[in-house]
């Protein structure tokens, strides 16, 4: 949702919103591709690499972001890219906590913090807020979070 409404704030969703839209939904497949790219196509349970290795790498992924970002507006198909590859690189901050960890450089680094499915309804809400107010302050000058927390101090008072 941030990579869409980013895509609306540089002035790149095309037509009727179209290319915000292609971003959406793009993102929504890109937040479980590390995981679906290792999989062998139409070979169930075949993986061509190993869990969590060269689809998991964080460059990839994070150069990845910051190319299709730098060349937003240029061609169409680079709003929904920047969609696909920023989930999924959302997708491996996901998984950085648990103790397989991810790939930054040379191996694996973990923040040991929780297994996998432990904690994954607090993350995925932490996620959704940070893309809402990130939305809000792009498009709206963070008008509805700053009301939020107002109503949230005068509640907290009574």
């Amino acid at each position: 949702m941030a990579a869409a409404v980013w895509v609306i704030h540089r002035g790149a969703s095309g037509p009727h919103h179209a290319l915000a839209l292609a971003t959406l939904l793009a993102g929504y497949l890109g937040g479980t591709a590390p995981d679906w790219l290792e999989q062998v196509p139409f070979r169930k349970n075949r993986r061509w690499c190993p869990h969590r290795s060269v689809t998991h790498w964080v460059p990839a992924w994070g150069f990845g972001v910051y190319w299709s970002f730098s060349h937003l507006g240029q061609e169409w198909w680079w709003a929904p890219l920047l969609g696909f590859l920023g989930a999924g690189l959302l997708h491996l901050a996901c998984d950085w906590p648990n103790p397989l960890g991810v790939p930054i450089i040379w191996s694996r680094h973990s923040l040991h913090l929780w297994k996998s499915g432990k904690a994954d309804s607090v993350v995925v809400t932490l996620c959704w807020l940070a893309a809402l107010w990130f939305s809000d302050s792009l498009l709206f000058g963070s008008v509805h979070f700053r009301r939020a927390f107002s109503l949230l101090a005068m509640a907290a008072e009574s």
